[in-house]
């Protein structure tokens, strides 16, 4: 097994390293129809993910590395990544609950607390089990204080690559003190293929009239706007790039579109943890699709805006500016700072559970 090349050319032993006492370690997943997901137990990160094109050739979708050691080196951290403890921005790294102000949170996103901190779930090694051919199981426990955080956190996260070409990710986390959680799945998707350096031709639909304003900082100013009228507008397939470079402040200050989108449905449906439609993107030049389902209340359209072409992918690939998306399944940004968002509090007792599925078909 340890020298195992996956069908996306990866091979297993290039992603065992010890790390924090932890060893790390590459999951091959599989389908019976031969769809290929693996996932690294570092960050619980999708490293590939092989999906076949319209004419039946399996296509690696996700950006990445070739191996762990890239990974540790990689200007870009999030790749594939499950993102926490706080997925998104916290402003000026701090919250109250109950009471108590939390100030330590790192700064490391302008003047804001991003995924987690310095060392979030992105960059620890998980607990890693396979279940059976299709599904790997991941743990992690956060301890009370790590990253500023309040709260000993108990994390699971669970990747199933189903017979319909789905990817489904179910989390879990519970908590011994009152804190915040907000995890999501960072993958960067090119479905033109990784490596492919501009998804401006992708067609892009996602199920929201609203979407959340932010300041220069990436902070949401609290209110939501409506897309309507305006470059943010996806609720009909349009091309990504088709509005992207148009003179509108939203995309100045993130040079391109990163944003939540306030998914249209009741906010009681969180509680039925049945995944809503969210979105569809499409490839025109493989004619592979993917459809986006979720629990979350948002979802993050981030055009890979500040990638920029240095660093080295899976097998000499470099992924430019715009080279990947990312539709990050997740409650809203700075949610623990404005009361008038769908809360991210979780107290003992309570079970934080999401479910997403990325599902792929082709036309």
């Amino acid at each position: 097994m340890k020298n195992e090349q996956t069908l996306s050319g990866l091979l297993v032993s290039d992603f065992q390293k010890l790390i924090d006492g932890k060893e790390t370690s590459l999951t091959v997943l599989s389908n019976a129809f031969g769809a290929e997901l693996t996932v690294l137990n570092y960050g619980a990160k999708i490293v590939s993910l092989m999906m076949p094109d319209r004419d039946g050739k399996l296509t690696d979708v996700v950006t990445g590395h070739d191996s762990i050691d890239d990974y540790l080196s990689s200007e870009e951290p999030y790749f594939g990544a499950i993102c926490g403890r706080y997925g998104n921005r916290i402003a000026k790294g701090r919250f109250t609950l109950d009471g108590v102000t939390y100030d330590k949170l790192a700064i490391n996103n302008g003047p804001n607390s991003l995924h987690g901190g310095i060392k979030g779930f992105n960059s620890v090694v998980w607990d890693v089990r396979q279940i059976d051919a299709q599904t790997v199981e991941l743990k992690y426990t956060s301890a009370d204080g790590e990253e500023g955080f309040p709260g000993k956190l108990d994390v699971t996260v669970i990747y199933h690559l189903t017979d319909d070409n789905s990817v489904l990710i179910h989390y879990q986390a519970l908590t011994d003190k009152p804190t915040v959680v907000n995890l999501t799945n960072h993958s960067y998707f090119n479905l033109s293929g990784a490596g492919d350096p501009y998804i401006g031709d992708h067609i892009l639909q996602i199920e929201a009239d609203y979407y959340l304003p932010t300041d220069e900082t990436a902070i949401p100013y609290g209110p939501k706007a409506k897309v309507e009228g305006t470059p943010m507008d996806f609720r009909e397939p349009t091309e990504i790039g088709e509005r992207i470079n148009d003179d509108f402040e939203q995309l100045h200050f993130g040079k391109g579109y990163d944003h939540t989108y306030i998914l249209n449905k009741d906010y009681g449906d969180l509680d039925k943890k049945q995944p809503l439609y969210a979105a569809s993107c499409s490839s025109p030049k493989t004619g592979i699709i993917m459809e986006t389902y979720t629990t979350e209340p948002g979802v993050q359209l981030y055009t890979g805006n500040w990638m920029t072409g240095n660093l080295r992918g899976k097998h000499g690939q470099r992924y430019p500016m715009r080279a990947a998306l990312c539709l990050e399944t997740q409650h809203f940004p700075d949610s623990p700072n404005k009361a008038e968002y769908p809360t991210t509090v979780l107290r003992p007792g309570e079970t934080f559970e999401s479910v997403t599925v990325y599902k792929f078909t082709t036309e």
